[in-house]
């Protein structure tokens, strides 16, 4: 039962995000007069047609894995062109392109907004306090031996104020067998601790090299708001977030390269469909599942938001620098050329993804928790 909650779970927020996507795409080129053939829900083989409306087929297909936009055929370069239209997209103005180009991840981007301010206004607005909640103790490891309990509040840590998760993970990595003072709060009286970073052992077998072994996260206060609070809230909680993903795009090789070592990279590994689908079973399974559900659904939204537009071969980032070199030379980039480098692109794409997908079944077969312990 658990596996096909699962399941149904991941594919609905999968096809959320991709036909979310999509509906940007498709929208806006119809707003703008660009000839769409079909809009399809789910990946071909076609299952059958839903309806047609004003030349446009809506169709279910075979494969229930998100959605896509079928732009007309490009008929006076004779070629299929994705972009293309019967005011065709591939002729049309380069502004036209790039609006139909954006619109897709924008589309990302207000669905996370909408989800989160959603939650805010259903779950309240959560307020760090300066501190972190130590979540769990593992057994044989520095914390427990320094007499770390669950619940603590970690006020301060090798002299530094933990007002924020990075504190902890830096006070390890400087400090490598080096004992160091901890002040907490347990049950309302604060005590202090001494612990020395060390090797431990996760519960799913991973070694660490230098940590404390407890599990942690901010201290926050929850505060209820009407609905224009959580809206701003909304607003203001995606583009933080947005802000720490491209923080962290600068580790995505190393997070890449780190598929091929024995050990994850401190930022962790890329995840795929499959890896997406355990964390999917990983957030309904923990308490207040749905909350978390809803809240992995516009993380991974602001992700595609971001990805989609680097200027990656195939992605919309990658069309849209096609479109501008389009507006600064005053013409086009050769289509055949433009088709070459995107279909580079798309294999390099393929082939990175089959390597992470692989990855993600190891992990799954070892029993490597996506979000951690």
């Amino acid at each position: 039962m658990d596996l096909l909650v699962t399941i149904v779970a991941f594919l609905l927020m999968l096809g959320l995000l991709v036909v979310v996507h999509e509906l940007g795409h498709f929208l806006t080129a119809v707003r703008l007069g660009i000839k769409v053939e079909e809009f399809g829900i789910g990946y071909p083989p076609r299952a059958l047609t839903l309806f047609e409306r004003n030349g446009v087929k809506y169709t279910l297909n075979w494969l229930p894995l998100g959605g896509f936009v079928r732009f007309a055929t490009d008929i006076d370069e004779g070629r299929d062109n994705l972009y293309g239209a019967g005011g065709s997209l591939a002729s049309a103005a380069p502004w036209r392109k790039i609006l139909v180009l954006f619109a897709g991840p924008l589309m990302n981007l207000l669905l996370a907004i909408v989800i989160f301010s959603i939650i805010f206004a259903l779950n309240g607005v959560p307020v760090p306090t300066g501190s972190q909640t130590i979540g769990e103790v593992y057994p044989a490891t520095p914390a427990a031996a320094a007499g770390f309990q669950a619940g603590d509040l970690l006020l301060s840590l090798a002299g530094r104020d933990v007002t924020d998760s990075a504190i902890v993970g830096e006070a390890a990595r400087q400090n490598p067998g080096t004992p160091v003072a901890a002040v907490i709060e347990r049950n309302g009286t604060q005590l202090d601790l001494t612990v020395t970073p060390g090797p431990w052992t996760t519960p799913s077998g991973e070694q660490i090299d230098f940590g404390f072994g407890f599990s942690y996260g901010p201290t926050v206060n929850i505060e209820q708001v009407g609905p224009l609070g959580a809206v701003s809230n909304g607003f203001s909680y995606s583009f933080d977030l947005l802000g720490r993903m491209l923080t962290s795009l600068a580790s995505l090789p190393g997070a890449i390269l780190g598929i091929f070592q024995p050990e994850a990279p401190p930022g962790g590994e890329p995840i795929g469909p499959v890896g997406i689908a355990r964390a999917t079973g990983e957030v309904i399974q923990q308490p207040g599942g749905f909350l978390a559900f809803w809240n992995l659904t516009a993380v991974l939204s602001l992700n595609l938001f971001l990805l989609n537009l680097l200027p990656i071969p195939a992605l919309d980032g990658s069309h849209i620098v096609f479109a501008l070199i389009e507006m600064l030379r005053g013409k086009k980039v050769p289509p055949d050329k433009e088709a070459l480098v995107h279909a580079i692109g798309f294999a390099a794409l393929m082939g990175l993804m089959l390597l992470i997908t692989v990855n993600d079944v190891i992990n799954a077969f070892n029993g490597t928790p996506v979000l951690g312990n």
